[in-house]
């Protein structure tokens, strides 16, 4: 009789926000029931706080610890747990009951893959959806590295030994490190998707999606590392779909400039709008004409 495989959750975080409770409180409904919750406090101001929310979830434990960044918390999470998968909350997302038991069923039916992703909506600060689950199975590592779906760590369930195996988190990295670690796991094996929008992401003004200029040089600094290490190793075919994420980021540059330009106007007036779409001119300069021409192909396409 094969036994199924464990499920440990590690929460990450320095503070006991306004949506604290409600992710935490999406673990306490699953279906099937993790054999951990590892809350790692890294040098919350209020660490109280995060115990009573904790207190509320079984088999929850706290884990204190001086600030050191998100990267070098979830290390130390993952390296107390004993599950045999490993899932990241963050702080302010929740999660479909059914959400350990579709992917665990989906990684116990394909021991080949390193990890599984599934589908995830996007979520403003009321809970209310603002945009759809699209994810989909992606064929291959090259898919993976020019980014063709959305998987990052908020849908993301991995075999433990694939993370010790890929190094874990980078502990200097700030942001994108997620990335990071996503491209080294698809060097380890596939991933398997389960389309099911099982993951609400919340996005709004003090999460990572608000930081847009921070966000976008991170992804850049993660691609182009890899990049080198690609062609340092004569893999071009790696290295053309880095390119490829490369040109993807700089049109992410626009969209972000964009919708912070047209926010400050509002608040600001025309010179701070001006001044975010010169960002996104100096930083990806090929971003805007390249953004225009797929918009013009997209068009194009559904006319004809």
């Amino acid at each position: 009789m094969s036994v199924e495989p464990s499920v440990s959750v590690v929460v990450a975080t320095n503070r006991s926000g306004p949506f604290f409770d409600e992710a935490l409180g999406s673990v306490a409904l699953q279906t099937r029931q993790p054999l951990e919750v590892i809350v790692v406090d890294d040098g919350a101001e209020d660490p109280a706080a995060i115990e009573r929310a904790a207190a509320a979830v079984p088999r929850a434990r706290i884990i204190h610890r001086r600030a050191a960044g998100v990267s070098a918390a979830r290390n130390v999470g993952a390296a107390a747990a004993r599950g045999d998968l490993l899932v990241f909350l963050d702080d302010d997302d929740r999660w479909a009951p059914e959400r350990l038991e579709r992917q665990a069923e989906a990684l116990a039916s394909h021991p080949e893959a390193a990890a599984s992703y599934c589908g995830m909506r996007s979520i403003d600060e009321h809970g209310q959806v603002v945009a759809d689950a699209d994810q989909r199975q992606v064929p291959d590592a090259l898919s993976i590295a020019r980014r063709s779906v959305g998987i990052i760590l908020p849908n993301l369930m991995v075999r433990r030994s694939a993370l010790i195996a890929a190094g874990g988190f980078h502990a200097g990295m700030r942001m994108a490190e997620d990335l990071d670690l996503i491209l080294r796991l698809a060097q380890l094996g596939r991933f398997v998707c389960v389309p099911e929008a099982l993951v609400d992401y919340r996005a709004h003004a003090s999460n990572t999606t608000g930081r847009h200029r921070e966000l976008v040089a991170g992804i850049d600094r993660v691609l182009q590392l890899h990049l080198g290490l690609a062609e340092d190793a004569g893999r071009e075919e790696l290295a053309a779909a880095l390119r490829e994420s490369l040109q993807k980021n700089r049109r992410f540059a626009w969209w972000g400039a964009a919708r912070a330009a047209r926010r400050r106007w509002s608040q600001e007036g025309p010179v701070s709008a001006a001044g975010e779409l010169g960002w996104a001119a100096r930083t990806a300069p090929s971003g805007l004409v390249d953004g225009a021409a797929r918009q013009l192909i997209r068009r194009l396409r559904r006319r004809g």
